[in-house]
């Protein structure tokens, strides 16, 4: 152990809301400010304290000015907090906590809060300001997650890669089963009360109610009511039982030095070692978490074997799957054993993926887990934006 070690002081993030759900009345940069508070209250840090907060918000930066300059002003920081809102799709809570760790690696910082947010249920739609002058309108969706460099839905090349990639429907199918049953497993014994806090959420009636758990989980979902589910968008593997829902939520972590920690009386929950990005071709999502393992392992030395647990986002079913395999090098048998330690305790099937709090999000139950089995190394992974990819290295004693 080294003083000049980047630590994890705190963790915490809201319950994970279905779309138009319970958290659906609630605006980003309010369930970012909410876990901003928890994060930094669970810390003990001091307010003063904090250099700066990263937050990733994944979609048109939740169509309002600096959004997380905005949850700041809505904390009990100081208002000379500075801030930066991080663009990365589903990788930007990620990346948040990656440039964090490197702010305060290069001395540049001693105590940064990081994660993410995003409330998909108050997603706007979009009208064109070049409209015509005569004709129907057309109004944009961006909750399609499309772009202009391909024309496709996310969910539908990431479908036809998986099958070019040996990872067939039934397998994305029963992931998903197993995504469900690991999550309630976990959630039976308590696991999320570690990086989960509860958020007070106002009601269709206008009555408060406390929102203490994540919505989108199905313990009762089985393969066979999977099976009978349409793709979606005409694609072929990827449908709505196989892939996350589209949801709202918070999650940011406090990182420090390990000197700074000790000094200020704050607990240490994990050492974070490294943090990569890496990326492909624009439809190769499915596989750069995998590949953002590797490259951690090439730059430390190990192997995905090595790792006691690891964590991949469930943009869909498909990416662990797919991962996995790319882990390990196509070897079926090797990919069966490491996902035997991935997603251990459910992953977005279940959970959710609010795209900017899912790469944070993933973070933290990879500490949490890594805690609960007394210590180990592990690695976090998420893909996001056309071929991009995160890595997180962490290790717990």
């Amino acid at each position: 152990m080294s003083p000049h070690d980047v630590v994890v002081a705190g963790v915490a993030r809201t319950p994970f809301g279905r779309f138009e759900g319970k958290l659906a009345g609630i605006a980003a940069p309010v369930l970012g400010a909410l876990a901003i508070d928890e994060a930094v209250r669970r810390a003990g840090i001091a307010g003063d304290a904090v250099d700066a907060v990263y937050g990733g918000v994944g979609l048109i930066a939740a169509a309002m000015l600096t959004p997380v300059r905005e949850a700041v002003l809505r904390t009990r920081l100081p208002e000379t907090t500075p801030s930066a809102a991080i663009d990365r799709a589903c990788c930007s809570g990620m990346t948040a906590v990656g440039i964090a760790f490197k702010d305060i690696r290069l001395g540049e910082a001693k105590a940064v809060v990081c994660g993410g947010f995003e409330a998909l249920s108050r997603t706007p739609l979009l009208l064109p300001r070049q409209r015509p002058r005569i004709g129907a309108l057309t109004v944009d969706d961006p909750l399609l997650l499309r772009g202009t460099l391909v024309e496709q839905p996310i969910s539908v090349y990431s479908g036809e890669e998986s099958l070019r990639l040996g990872v067939d429907r039934e397998q994305q199918d029963r992931w998903a089963v197993q995504s469900h049953a690991r999550y309630a497993a976990a959630q039976a014994q308590g696991y999320f009360d570690f990086e989960r806090f509860t958020v007070t959420a106002t009601d269709a009636r206008g009555n408060e109610e406390r929102v203490a758990e994540d919505e989108s989980p199905r313990p009762d979902t089985t393969y066979e009511k999977l099976a009978r589910l349409k793709p979606v968008y005409g694609g072929k593997t990827i449908t709505a039982g196989n892939a996350p829902g589209l949801n709202d939520g918070a999650a940011f972590l406090v990182l420090c030095r390990r000197d700074f920690a000790q000094a200020h009386g704050l607990p240490v929950l994990a050492r974070i070692v490294d943090y990569v990005q890496n990326a492909g071709g624009a439809t190769s999502g499915t596989s750069t978490p995998g590949r953002a393992v590797l490259k951690l392992g090439e730059r430390n030395d190990l192997r995905p074997a090595d790792l006691d647990l690891i964590e991949i986002n469930e943009a869909y079913a498909a990416t662990p799957l797919v991962s996995t395999l790319t882990m390990a090098d196509g070897d079926l048998a090797g990919a069966r054993k490491l996902r035997e330690r991935t997603n251990a305790h459910g992953g977005a099937v279940a959970l959710g993926h609010p795209l900017g709090a899912s790469g944070a999000r993933l973070v933290m139950t990879l500490i949490n887990g890594l805690r609960r089995r007394g210590g180990g190394r592990g690695a976090a992974a998420i893909c996001g934006g056309f071929g991009q990819g995160d890595g997180i290295l962490l290790e717990v004693r």
